[in-house]
């Protein structure tokens, strides 16, 4: 009885000692992530103005100027991005867990999503600078895309196919008994059963790409005036933050916390929307 005490004992404090350090651990997290914020925050709505959505990045030794050519240039970039990654992404993912299950293509396949899911995003824009860039001669948005695509695609991918394999092979059965094709059975009934999983996925991905400054400097470059060609240099919101907040300049620097702060703000909307969206889809 009395051993029996003793381990009841150990168990309880060894019990204590995780929670305790799990919170604790839980509790630096916050407070590192409140403080980024605060500071985020405090700099950035200091630095909102109107003229920000509505001028272009300012020359050297000038005053004023906002964002507006960098705002416009990563809306066009990361949109041609979600059109590309997302079907093929998805596309990928049905695959892998509908049709080449225990395949050799299937094992390939997540071999290399698994490297480019831990390859360094530089790696990836020094890749399309060579295939994309070097080989035409100049930057271009296209470029930019083309290496974002190849961050967003494994994400879309890989979360693609564990939200699919968490649906029931019962529903796949029914489907199947009923006598429809496994292409509608992969499309119509597994992936409209993952979709909020789906787009999870999906939201990460562009979280992700929204803020990546290596693989633009090698791509896109940038651009001071306002453009829309694609085919050329354009500016972007993660090379103008890259470059303003390490400027000697006042202004600029004021614009890069202005840039962080939107680039924060409309992936926090993102996730809201999404998440209220899908929320009223199942409850009706």
């Amino acid at each position: 009885m009395k051993m029996n005490q003793q381990l009841y004992l150990k168990r309880r404090i060894t019990s204590l000692l995780g929670l305790a350090f799990s919170m604790t651990a839980m509790a630096i997290g916050l407070a590192v992530l409140l403080w980024i914020l605060y500071v985020l925050f405090s700099n950035g709505l200091s630095a909102l103005d109107s003229h920000l959505l509505t001028s272009d990045t300012p020359a050297p030794g000038t005053e004023g100027g906002g964002l507006r050519n960098a705002i416009v240039g990563s809306l066009m970039i990361v949109g041609l991005t979600v059109l590309v990654a997302t079907p093929v992404g998805i596309l990928a993912g049905i695959y892998l867990t509908e049709y080449g299950d225990e395949s050799k293509t299937a094992e390939l396949t997540r071999f290399v999503t698994d490297i480019m899911l831990s390859a360094p995003s530089i790696v990836l824009g020094l890749f399309v600078y060579a295939i994309a860039v070097a080989t035409v001669g100049n930057f271009s948005g296209y470029a930019g895309s083309l290496a974002l695509s190849l961050i967003a695609v494994p994400v879309i991918m890989r979360t693609t196919e564990n939200m699919l394999r968490l649906v029931p092979g019962s529903l796949r059965e029914a489907a199947f008994a009923l006598g429809a094709p496994r292409w509608k059975v992969s499309t119509f009934i597994t992936l409209r059963a993952a979709k909020s999983g789906v787009m999870t996925g999906l939201l990460l991905a562009v979280a992700r790409i929204s803020g990546e400054t290596a693989p633009l400097l090698f791509t896109a470059l940038n651009n001071q005036f306002f453009s829309t060609n694609m085919g050329a240099p354009m500016a972007n919101l993660p090379v103008v933050i890259f470059q303003f907040a390490m400027s000697p300049y006042d202004n600029w620097v004021r614009l890069a916390w202005a840039g962080a702060l939107l680039i924060t703000f409309t992936v926090l909307v993102l996730n809201i929307l999404a998440r209220v969206f899908f929320r009223e889809k199942v409850s009706a």
